[in-house]
């Protein structure tokens, strides 16, 4: 027998499990069909388990090559992976058990299979408006006739034409994050945000790895000030580098274990080799196999195209995440699915600002960033004015033992309006949300510098660089 609903979500990852629960919050009668696990790429491929081993390699790489100074004397530093990989399991699990156990506090029912979208039928006249779940378990399929989707399948990673992943000797990320131990060396196609974090992290944990980036630099979506002061700083940790390289998927060997290929670098063609290979170069949506076909909905790129409401084509269709494309995020996907949700049940809402949303990247050292940078704000005919701080000039960065990187406050000359923050150094991805927080006030580096930072704490920097827009910095 079908069962009916208010709200049928197709992806049960990030965006589709917090829909969910805003979806059930309204009173409205909420269902979830997952092919896999509820959490998703984010809980188990992606944001967690890459964090998880982030911060063991931190602890490694600080232990093994820093406890001296701080007077701690440690005979023998050793890594045990297999124990590295447990705790990220069980992190993950902890995490799982907790979003399992939302969907029974909101009386959120989960269909644990494939779910697809048919054409108009006995059941409902819409397209899309029936929903067919082939069960993992085996039984018959379920179907479910909604009055609302929201398609939330999210993204899996890409390749280049022609480069062949086998999961073993040329990975993703996916693939990566279940290795039984560590290569000696890597290659890493793709000097992005993921490929940076991985980087990092696999140089922490003692393995020799080399960055082949298409752009002219690595992280090419931040700004130049950021990217340059990252590929520095990495640089001298032992990583290399190799920009404005065009990797050449047909020169591909896996030989004996070793994973060979060539790159034009700067026009000139140059080898390469190392024991794996791990692809970054972005992620596609899932779009197949959701019956998308049996609809009017319009894909762009690639992507599901959208309202500001996320409405599709099909106004009783929404999309949000990954799927539909922007910035690929966990947290703009949990607000994307709230704003789809509040505007189905009549809610007032206000559209995302997408300059507003904050972006972090989990390398050692960590950045982040809000607004746009300085070059963006050039071409969209700014007269900027900046200001800029070192962690070298804060107390509490000398005590950690960190105190390389800064603090950047792109702002409008004209109007004194923040446009930008960006950021680099020692737990900046969890002091990013104050100059979040200072853009969506429409606060002006003179409030941000009045506000009272306690010392000593990292935090100060922001005052500074705050007080740097118009050179008053206190401290340099």
């Amino acid at each position: 027998m079908a069962k009916e609903y208010d709200v049928v979500i197709i992806g049960g990852g990030t965006g589709g499990y917090v829909a969910a629960i805003r979806s059930a919050q309204l009173g409205l009668k909420t269902a979830i069909v997952e092919k896999s696990k509820l959490g998703g790429t984010c809980l188990h491929k992606g944001c967690i388990p890459s964090k998880a081993l982030l911060r063991s390699a931190e602890v490694f790489s600080t232990t093994k090559n820093h406890a001296a100074d701080f007077g701690v004397n440690t005979s023998e530093v050793t890594l045990d992976f297999s124990r590295v990989q447990a705790r990220k399991e069980s992190i993950v699990n902890q995490l799982f058990q907790g979003v399992q156990g939302l969907m029974k506090k909101g009386k959120i029912d989960v269909y644990e299979g494939t779910g697809r979208m048919l054409g108009p039928s006995i059941f409902s006249p819409s397209p899309g408006g029936t929903i067919s779940v082939e069960m993992n378990n085996g039984e018959e399929n379920e179907m479910l006739i909604p009055k609302n989707v929201v398609i939330a399948t999210g993204s899996r990673p890409r390749s280049l034409p022609g480069l062949v992943i086998d999961g073993s000797l040329v990975m993703t990320s996916d693939e990566a994050l279940s290795m039984t131990e560590l290569p000696k060396s890597i290659l890493i196609v793709g000097g992005g945000v993921i490929g940076i974090e991985w980087a990092s992290m696999l140089n922490d944990f003692g393995v020799e790895v080399t960055v082949i980036e298409y752009a002219d630099r690595i992280i090419p979506t931040e700004d130049k000030d950021i990217s340059k002061e990252m590929q520095k700083l990495l640089s001298k940790k032992g990583i290399t580098f190799a920009t404005n390289a065009k990797v050449l998927p047909d020169t591909l060997n896996t030989v004996d274990n070793v994973v060979k290929i060539s790159a034009e670098v700067n026009g000139e063609t140059q080898s390469f080799s190392a024991e794996k290979m791990l692809v970054s170069v972005g992620r596609q949506a899932n779009t197949e196999g959701i019956g998308i076909e049996n609809t009017d909905i319009v894909i762009e790129n690639g992507f599901i195209k959208v309202s500001e409401t996320f409405q599709t084509k099909e106004s009783h269709i929404y999309a949000i995440g990954d799927v539909i494309g922007g910035l690929q995020l966990a947290h703009v996907a949990s607000h994307e699915g709230i704003t789809a949700i509040e505007h189905i049940a009549g809610e007032d809402i206000i559209p995302i600002n997408y300059d507003l949303v904050s972006r972090c990247i989990y390398a050692s050292p960590e950045s982040s960033s809000v607004g746009i940078t300085e070059q963006q704000a050039k071409e969209q005919g700014f007269d900027v004015k900046i200001g800029k701080f070192s962690f070298k000039a804060i107390g509490k960065a000398l005590v950690y033992g960190e105190s390389d990187g800064f603090v950047k406050i792109v702002a409008d000359k004209k109007t004194n309006d923040i446009l930008g923050v960006h950021m680099i150094g020692p737990h900046v991805t969890d002091m990013i949300s104050e100059a979040g927080l200072a853009m969506v006030l429409d606060a002006t580096p003179w409030e941000m510098s009045h506000t009272i930072h306690p010392h000593p704490t990292l935090s100060e920097i922001m005052g500074e660089a705050a007080l740097a827009v118009d050179g008053k910095a206190i401290h340099m």
